[in-house]
């Protein structure tokens, strides 16, 4: 019966949609004041009945708009919203298909005695910002804040919850202007419900200091900040969430909210065994991550599963907690703090077979090992904003953190030559335990002059990193051949890396133009200094004890990096164009001390050029460029420099070079960005490039009988990397409730690196393309259908005939399916088909996941009951090959395998007077 009605709910659907009617409204606004056209005013229809939004539209440099959709009303509001002017308001009757308004001229806001109609624009645009109410983008029931930015257009959220704004990545989250629970944006996409957000907006990403100046900030980058609603300010809510399952798996969330005004605490806990990284209530399409399968690496590697449902290699099981704070202090204080615990354990079983190809020969590598880890870790952060004055601004944020951790490790590894005879062969056994301590601290003091844009700022920064381990080894390694050799060890080393960092810079702007045009002085001061001490001791049997000091296994070393950097620049910020140029001239020192062995000291100097330009033109609102350009120079890793002979494993001597220099690196970014707000088409291109002078690379000679290597390090020029995409994004609205989403991407990259295998020195040069297309096809409050199809291709080429240029494909097809019949009830769907023809005998070529999910609201929403399965065909693996510049590799490791499991899931909400929410009004800047 149940059927019967849904088949004669559908029957009825498709005729009241045979009953719509297509229109076409036509315009061109004007300003009353000035007689202009009026960009990017906000144009849009709602329901006479029951005042919700049918269709909007932006109008373009020349005041035109054009606004289609199709409707059974036979009468719509029309309204034209722009800042500044009274809202326009007109009733239309939808008695033919093509309406042509002509002119329309908007009055000045302040003109009017009284606005006679509330704005409910579900778009406005200001000078940077563009302006959302939430109510004209509909949600499934119980979302977050997640699935509301999934519905803001330019706005996309992938399936690991990563973000992007008009094909910017977004790289902060803040609630109320105060960061939430640190750096990990999950934590507030996916379990701050909607229904208690006010706003959102969407900036560059600035620092304090650059907020406080009006510098620009971070083009390339983007910051959301949530405000709760004024009535949302005083309250508590929070989720609770329980799960059990076969196989034994389970999770446990909670999370609670108290609001006081300014005031905020949040407390947060959980559990599970099921690969969950970071924190959340365990909904199957955030647990598992993008799907899985066949991925390609852009050194052409590729893998099947990879880090697909659960992280990839291993099982892990965590724990975790946090506590975050926010308040202010007095009228001049803003305070904001977090801690957060998390403890895990993982366990790994992995094997794998390597063919390693030399100029004139190849040997091959088999290798088993198991590793079981236990880490604990804590962290505390700070942030304090001091405004003494509307001039005077001081900013300072500590972190603190301490981890500690346990690994148990053991391995057999064995090498075979070109006529797959033994080699040599290895043993190993290890137990580490470590213990690491964290404090950094930045503090930022400006203060502005008068009211042109002048300001001076100093800035210092300090890191200070303690590192205490002991490591318990046993091994065995024997070489065969002519002179065969058996190397035996049974070694404590007990280990020191300390790390203490300093960083002073003093900044003045000068306005040579108010507010527009300014020359730019800087200084920067700063040293880093590593000391690093491996005390290593043999076994002695006559003393039952580890009393034998062992030199050659053990290192001093302090590693000082001294910088002193002038500079100077440019900058130029007009309402559409703005640019900038800073060059300083790097005055280093480099000094490695060897307390064991000082005739390895080294001390060098050097002087490079560093430089940062950048130019960005904005057309409109809705369509920007972005060009930018640095020079930075990298200094050699402690490892590179030390010139003594590290024998830590008997099958690689690696040797350092005392002569390196630094590598200068050229960076090189453009990109375009426009989302068409007539016809609903998103489309972002961009491309990087980056070339790399005095490039740090490794330089291997592999004795041909014993196999065994040995490794130095030199600098080489001609290393570069060149990367492209585009994305282009179109909706096409079916009617009032269905809505097709095209979405095409493209990317390709080619890169060239400088390899030496045996003294011989060759290039390898990687090519990889990979377009995808996907079709999104929704019918709110229905269904969700989202097909997709990814084709990956990579060609590694040589410049040696020793080594065969090498071809990958890789095939990754799947859709992802949601349906909301009947009422509380919703079934969702991931499943990916992945194919590699390219795979090695005896390694699965193909795999099909199919992730399950079936939730049913309970008590007024307020409660979910859910069914989950893990990998329902039972077919996860991560079995991968992986090819680089001198070897392919095949590698199997252990993966979480099937489970289902059962959960329930409860929120509280006493915010406002009855837990409930008002209007919503969402603010992008852009």
């Amino acid at each position: 019966m149940n059927k019967l009605v849904l088949v004669f709910a559908f029957l009825f659907a498709i005729n009241s949609f045979s009953q719509e009617k297509k229109f076409e409204i036509k315009g061109t606004l004007i300003a009353e004041d000035t007689k202009k056209p009026l960009e990017s005013a906000t144009i849009y229809l709602e329901r006479v009945k029951d005042s919700s939004v049918v269709t909007y539209t932006i109008s373009d440099k020349n005041g035109n708009f054009k606004i289609e959709s199709s409707t059974y009303d036979k009468s719509l509001n029309f309204y034209v919203s722009y800042i500044g002017y009274a809202t326009y308001f007109k009733k239309i009757n939808i008695d033919k298909e093509n309406i042509d308004l002509k002119a329309i001229s908007l009055e000045l806001d302040n003109q009017l005695g009284e606005v006679l109609v509330k704005s409910t624009a579900p778009i406005t645009i200001k000078k940077d910002t563009l302006e959302f109410n939430v109510k004209s983008f509909k949600t499934k029931k119980d979302a977050n804040v997640e699935d509301l930015l999934k519905q803001l257009p330019g706005v996309e959220v992938d399936e690991e919850g990563k973000i992007t704004v008009n094909g910017k990545s977004v790289n902060k989250i803040l609630v109320n202007g105060k960061p939430f629970f640190g750096d990990d944006p999950t934590i507030t996409t996916k379990n701050l419900t909607k229904d208690i957000i006010e706003k959102i907006q969407i900036v560059d990403t600035k620092t304090k200091s650059e907020e406080f100046t009006g510098e620009e900030g971070d083009k390339e980058n983007k910051t959301i900040n949530l405000t709760i609603k004024e009535e949302n300010n005083k309250g508590v809510f929070g989720r609770v969430s329980a799960g059990g399952g076969t196989d034994k798996r389970y999770e446990l969330a909670g999370m609670i909210n108290v609001f006081d005004n300014d005031r905020r605490v949040s407390v947060l806990a959980g559990a599970n065994n099921t690969n969950t990284p970071g924190f959340s209530f365990g909904e199957i399409s955030k647990m598992f991550g993008n799907g899985g399968g066949v991925s390609f690496n852009s050194n052409g590697s590729f893998s099947i599963g990879g880090r697909s449902f659960g992280g990839g290699e291993g099982i892990t099981t965590s724990q975790n907690a946090g506590l975050n704070y926010a308040d202010v202090i007095g009228e001049k204080t803003d305070l904001s703090a977090d801690y957060f615990f998390s403890s895990s354990n993982s366990e790994n079983k992995s094997s794998s077979q390597r063919e390693t190809i030399l100029s004139d020969s190849r040997f091959f590598t088999n290798s088993n090992s198991k590793s079981d880890n236990d880490t604990d870790n804590h962290s505390f952060n700070l942030e304090f904003e001091i405004k003494t004055d509307s001039t005077f601004q001081i900013s300072i944020e500590p972190s603190f953190g301490y981890s500690k951790s346990r690994t148990r490790y053991n391995s057999n590894e064995e090498t075979l030559d070109d006529n797959l005879l033994l080699t040599n062969q290895s043993e190993v056994n290890s137990d580490v335990e470590s213990f690491a301590r964290r404090f950094s601290n930045e503090i930022s003091i400006t203060k502005r002059f008068g009211n042109r844009g002048a300001f001076i700022k100093a800035e210092l920064e300090t890191t200070v990193k303690q590192q205490e381990s002991d490591d318990f080894l046993d091994s065995a390694t024997e070489v065969f051949g002519t002179n065969p050799e058996t190397i035996d060890r049974n070694q404590f080393t007990e280990g020191e890396n300390n790390s203490y960092g300093v960083s002073t810079t003093l900044s003045y702007r000068l306005p040579l133009i108010t507010k527009k045009f300014f020359l730019n002085f800087k200084y920067k001061y700063a040293r880093d200094k590593d000391n690093n001490r491996e005390s290593t001791f043999d076994y002695n049997n006559s003393t039952q004890d580890f009393t034998d000091f062992n030199t050659d296994l053990s290192t001093d070393f302090q590693y000082t990096d001294y910088r002193s950097i002038p500079g100077f620049g440019l900058s130029y910020r007009g309402e559409k164009f703005s640019t900038s140029f800073d060059i300083g001239y790097n005055i280093r020192t480099l000094k490695n001390e060897d307390l064991l062995r000082p005739q390895f000291n080294v001390e060098r100097d050097f002087e490079n050029i560093e430089a940062n330009s950048y130019i960005s033109y904005t057309f409109s609102p809705k369509a920007s460029i972005y060009v930018n350009y640095w020079l930075e120079n990298q200094p050699p890793a402690l490892r590179q420099l030390q010139a003594f002979e590290d024998v830590s494993n008997p099958l690689q001597t690696i040797i350092g070079n005392p002569n390196l220099e630094p590598s200068n690196n050229h960076s090189f970014y453009a990109g375009y960005n426009g989302f068409d707000w007539q016809k609903r088409t998103g489309f972002y291109v961009g491309v990087n490039a980056s070339i790399s002078d005095n490039q740090v690379v490794s330089k291997t000679f592999v004795d041909p009988e014993t196999l065994k290597r040995t490794t130095t390090y030199v600098n080489v020029d001609g290393n570069y990397n060149i990367g492209s995409w585009v994305n282009y994004n179109k909706d096409f609205k079916v009617d009032t409730l269905r809505t097709i989403k095209l979405k095409v991407r493209a990317s390709y990259n080619t890169s060239e690196r400088i390899n030496f295998n045996n003294d011989v020195k060759y290039a390898s040069k990687i090519n990889r393309i990979s377009p995808r297309i996907g079709l999104d096809f929704i019918w709110d409050k229905v269904l969700e259908f989202k097909p997709y199809y990814q084709l990956s291709f990579t060609n590694n080429a040589y410049d040696i005939a020793a080594f065969e240029d090498r071809e990958f494909t890789s095939h990754n097809a799947g859709v992802r399916t949601a349906t909301f019949l009947p009422k509380n009830l919703e079934w969702r769907n991931d499943i990916n088909f992945n194919y590699n023809p390219n795979v090695a005998d005896g390694f699965q070529k193909s795999a099909w996941f199919w992730n399950s999910t079936l939730a049913y609201s309970v008590f007024n929403d307020k409660a979910i009951i859910t069914l989950k399965v893990y990998d329902l065909l039972n077919q996860n693996t991560n079995a991968r090959r992986i090819a680089t510049q001198d070897y392919i590799e095949d590698k199997q490791s252990t993966v979480l395998r099937q489970y289902f499991m059962v959960s329930l899931s409860y929120k509280f909400n006493s915010l406002g007077s009855k837990g409930e929410s008002g209007g919503d009004d969402v603010y992008f800047f852009d």
